[in-house]
């Protein structure tokens, strides 16, 4: 893949946005919407295929001299995350036109609008234009908050829009402090700005405390918990995948770069992203929905990803990039396979759901393998992932952040049990007898059998998604060294960030 394709990425699922937009339909939009994702996904294996031996892909928009362009800049890491981001867009896309939800007026116009939004921050390396394209991420989300039209919906869409524009403003603001006082927003004319100067580094801070809040890490998690379980399933399976992860992806460049990994202040993440490990499981120990459950879990998982930037070393990085991708697969075929329920049957409440295995096995497997994989056994791709990391803690001599790890892990396995005994595992409730028909005169009459309510069947379009994912991070567990040898090689470029500031700033 040649530099020059990299503004592709964000403008095709624009173009495409545009067209739907005009087109409405419903052939339109099964073709270009996951045929975009698609094509996004083709990109990003060529990005990893092309930068998978350390190689980085920069391209300075519009071919003007660097500082004045838009540079685009990609190494494995941005790679890793395009390319599971264009995995999520589509599966989530093809699970939205299963539902239907894809045929509303905007939504697919929305949905590409979003992808574009989150290549466009995964690549770029100016941090004026990450705040740019975050918002250009966020804005289709509010639509899409809303496009259900549902009281809960717009209640949670109240509290999305808030706390985003109120983030987003400190956001701002650090990028303004930033360029005042070390007179730039380029990353690569940054690096290291924020260990030489206190002043940048004050700076930075106030953009890595908006990051901290758009990634929903302790103590400013409550927002992602009241939003995430308003929208339809397909767009809360989008967002898990999409809205905080790119933020944790800002968290670890912005502070590999701009403050060289500067060790004084690990030990602030380490007890942030500890307590939202704890936190957030605890707080899934009460709840009694299905997503309410998952979107706890999300949050104590994010402290899990985050621990790696916090430790801050080979194995630590590594561990960490290795976890988010797996994250963002697995939540995202928990969120398609319980809302395959829940759209279904018409809730997702634990107390009113029972024995959809014996009914839908595939589904329950696609579950039961995704929740396995959060919970981290094996041979899934969550095994993988919390062993290394646990290694990565001892390794650096943290032993209470990998005892807590542990017993996170624990905890989490009893709540997706939880949720397996309830709604999958459990006897289901006895068919109720329909009504006899009032017998009508002549013969044959009162020989009309009762007839019996049935639980609804899940169309096998409502399945595949999350069966898909969940045999990804399956086929990630068997085959983890591949893996781990890409996100070896983006930490080596978070610890030595000299290749990626020498290409962003093209000297």
């Amino acid at each position: 893949m040649t530099p020059a394709l990299l503004p592709l990425l964000v403008a095709a699922p624009l173009v495409s946005a545009a067209l739907l937009a005009v087109l409405t339909s419903r052939t339109a939009v099964r073709v270009l919407l996951p045929g975009t994702a698609a094509l996004g996904l083709a990109g990003g294996l060529a990005l990893v295929g092309a930068t998978g031996d350390g190689r980085i892909l920069v391209h300075q928009v519009g071919l003007w001299p660097a500082g004045v362009s838009i540079p685009f800049a990609a190494d494995t890491f941005s790679a890793l995350m395009v390319t599971t981001t264009a995995l999520l867009v589509l599966v989530c896309s093809l699970f939205a036109i299963a539902t239907g939800e894809a045929d509303r007026r905007y939504s697919a116009p929305l949905v590409l609008v979003l992808s574009a939004g989150v290549y466009g921050a995964l690549l770029t390396g100016d941090l004026f234009n990450l705040f740019v394209f975050v918002e250009v991420m966020l804005l289709p989300s509010y639509g899409l908050m809303a496009v259900a039209g549902t009281l809960r919906g717009l209640r949670g869409g109240r509290t999305y829009v808030t706390v985003n524009l109120l983030t987003s403003t400190v956001f701002l603001a650090g990028v303004a402090l930033v360029y005042g006082t070390a007179g730039t927003v380029n990353l690569g004319e940054l690096a290291g700005a924020g260990r030489e100067s206190p002043t940048v580094a004050v700076a930075a801070g106030v953009v890595l405390l908006a990051m901290g809040v758009k990634s929903a890490v302790v103590p400013v998690h409550g927002w992602l918990v009241r939003t995430y379980t308003a929208p339809s399933p397909a767009v809360t399976a989008l967002f898990s995948g999409l809205h905080t992860k790119v933020a944790i992806y800002a968290i670890y460049r912005l502070y590999a770069v701009v403050f060289d990994g500067q060790a004084s202040l690990l030990w602030i993440g380490l007890v942030i992203f500890t307590a939202t490990m704890a936190v957030g499981v605890l707080g899934a120990v009460g709840e009694t929905t299905t997503r309410s459950i998952l979107v706890f879990h999300m949050v104590s998982q994010i402290g899990y990803i985050l621990l790696g930037v916090a430790l801050f070393t080979e194995l630590g990085l590594t561990a960490g990039i290795f976890y988010l991708v797996h994250h963002m697969v697995v939540k995202a075929s928990l969120f398609l396979s319980t809302g395959a329920v829940e759209h279904v049957h018409g809730t997702g409440d634990l107390d009113r759901l029972r024995g959809v295995a014996r009914g839908e096995p595939l589904l329950a497997l696609a579950f039961l393998g995704a929740a396995l994989s959060l919970a981290g056994l094996p041979p899934f791709s969550g095994f993988v992932a919390k062993l290394t990391l646990v290694a990565a803690a001892f390794e650096a001599g943290q032993w209470t952040v990998a005892a807590v790890a542990i017993a996170v892990s624990l905890i989490t396995l009893m709540s997706m049990l939880k949720i397996w005994s309830a709604v999958f595992w459990a006897r289901p409730p006895e068919p109720v007898p329909a009504p006899e028909p009032v017998p009508a005169a002549g013969p044959g009459a009162g020989a009309t059998a009762a007839a019996t309510r049935t639980s609804p069947r899940i169309r096998t379009s409502l399945l595949l998604p999350a069966a898909a994912l969940t045999a990804v991070t399956l086929c990630v567990g068997l085959g983890a060294q591949v893996l781990l040898d890409l996100a070896g090689q983006a930490a080596a470029h978070l610890l030595d960030t000299s290749t990626y500031v020498e290409a962003v700033t093209d000297r």
